[in-house]
């Protein structure tokens, strides 16, 4: 899957905007993914999920964080993320569907922040990158 270069740019310039927020931003993709979709909580029982706590500050921040390294790498994402897809397939066994979710909990929590930026261009962009990144994440499952 290739992004054009109208939606890279869309990718690149939403990420400028979030990178400098990236754990509480992620906290809150978290949190609404976990109110969203509670079978989600299953991989975190060691944490505290309560609203705002450090366990969701730190891990959100991971996840954007990771996302964040991809947007520097959209020319080639399948090597960048190729330990993150190891890890994810071989280690922790995330169920591949739970990144669709995160997916859509990220989005939503764009949308809420970035209401002027996150327009449909944008939002459709993003839908594809994290489409790719959740293929490339599950891609070892097999």
């Amino acid at each position: 899957m290739m992004l054009s270069d109208a939606e890279k740019a869309a990718v690149q310039s939403l990420w400028a905007k979030a990178s400098g927020n990236v754990n509480a931003i992620g906290a809150e993709a978290l949190e609404r993914l976990f109110e969203s979709f509670p079978q989600t909580k299953t991989y975190f029982s060691h944490f505290d999920l309560s609203h705002g706590s450090h366990d969701l500050q730190v891990h959100g921040g991971k996840v954007l964080g990771a996302i964040g390294e991809a947007t520097k790498h959209l020319d080639n994402l399948e090597s960048a993320l190729s330990k993150l897809s190891d890890l994810h397939a071989y280690n922790l066994r995330v169920d591949p569907g739970n990144f669709k979710l995160l997916s859509h909990a990220i989005q939503v929590t764009f949308a809420s922040h970035f209401r002027t930026e996150f327009d449909a261009t944008a939002q459709a962009a993003w839908d594809k990158f994290l489409s790719y990144v959740s293929a490339i994440l599950t891609s070892k499952y097999r």
